[in-house]
């Protein structure tokens, strides 16, 4: 059932909000009262970082997304619509992520028939951290999903960025990161330059290898004696096109597979996720946190369950830092969207907080 509403439009109509959070992996919108309470309708699609899906594509992800979330008959009740995009800023006007975001975004809310009132492109990470308890508008924001990238928010608004450079140039400690580091060493135990790893096989498996050219299948380490020279060959022979033949973000979904190695003790995969939480926690050291200053964070490795988050959290109790753990950015864009209604309502005219101007 829909929600009771504080405000209304259009006489006794509901007003909504709609939220976005759209990152390397998927897209995420959400349906709200503008006047408060919970959501009323979610959806979700594919990636929609701003910088590196193709914007005819991007437009299909956010037309796809808000039509699951937004029923027809409520469309034309949607008051404000607030995004977070991955590889979009607020630094510019002319930002190309943000104007590649809000270019796609209002021609998927034209597509739709929602004509909407304030629409506003924020960072991930601005999202993320406006999702905290209270709406937080002071502090430090990280991501680790995908990618990885944090950023200082001043007054809601991200005003310093580390990392988030993508899966070529950067984001190190990510899903991606750690997806490829899971190929490589993998790839280095079958020509014998690496340690032996679970992660032969499983990565093998991921990537559609024949059996007969696995290494074997046993608990723990392997003994790669037992793999034969001739079968490394061509399981490298097999690796090498299945991880080439797919985008090269792709790689992050062979994130979980170290995880699960890891899980089991398996000396190599431990090495992995160690790293990345090094390079997450040099992330956050180059923002020159404050002892006790608030840290959201967001993304699936920094969850409950999260593979890094015992990791991180380790290292970031010397700086006197704790992790605040918001499952996406979805209610922070909700949040910013009311935000934009009750600034549109004070600058109207005629609004008792409305500057009086001269001859007006």
């Amino acid at each position: 059932m829909m929600s009771d509403v504080n405000r209304e439009s259009g006489g006794s109509a509901p007003a909504y909000v709609v939220g976005l959070d759209a990152g390397g992996t998927r897209t995420r919108a959400v349906l709200a009262p503008v006047g408060g309470g919970e959501p009323d309708g979610e959806g979700v699609s594919g990636p929609g970082n701003a910088l590196t899906v193709p914007g005819a594509q991007l437009v299909e992800h956010l037309v796809e997304a808000i039509a699951r979330a937004v029923p027809e008959e409520l469309r034309g009740h949607v008051v404000a619509v607030a995004g977070g995009f991955a590889g979009a800023s607020r630094t510019a006007p002319d930002e190309p992520g943000r104007v590649k975001a809000y270019a796609a975004l209002t021609v998927a809310l034209s597509r739709l028939g929602i004509g909407t009132g304030p629409v506003e492109i924020h960072g991930d990470i601005e999202v993320a951290f406006a999702a905290a308890s209270g709406c937080p508008a002071d502090g430090l924001a990280l991501v680790a999903g995908t990618g990885a990238v944090a950023g200082r928010i001043d007054g809601r608004a991200c005003t310093e960025t580390v990392a988030g450079d993508g899966w070529l140039l950067g984001d190190d400690g990510g899903g991606f990161w750690i997806g490829r580091e899971a190929v490589r060493v993998a790839l280095r135990m079958a020509d014998g330059r690496g340690a032996p790893t679970a992660l032969g096989a499983s990565v093998g498996r991921a990537l559609g290898v024949p059996g007969d050219v696995l290494p074997p299948d046993a608990p723990g380490p392997y003994d790669v004696e037992s793999w034969t020279r001739a079968r490394r060959e061509a399981y490298r022979m097999h690796v090498l096109p299945a991880a080439m033949d797919r985008p090269p973000v792709r790689l992050a979904d062979l994130a979980p597979l170290a995880a699960e190695a890891a899980r089991h003790r398996d000396p190599v995969a431990e090495g992995i996720l160690a790293t990345a939480a090094d390079h997450l926690t040099g992330t956050v050291r180059a923002l020159g946190p404050r002892s006790g200053e608030r840290i959201v964070a967001t993304g699936a490795l920094l969850g409950p369950d999260g593979p890094l988050t015992d990791l991180l959290t380790a290292r970031l109790r010397p700086l006197g830092l704790t992790l605040d753990w918001v499952r996406d950015g979805c209610r922070g864009a909700v949040a910013l969207a009311r935000l934009s209604v009750e600034g549109a309502e004070a600058a109207a005219p005629g609004s008792a907080n409305t500057p009086h101007r001269p001859g007006t």
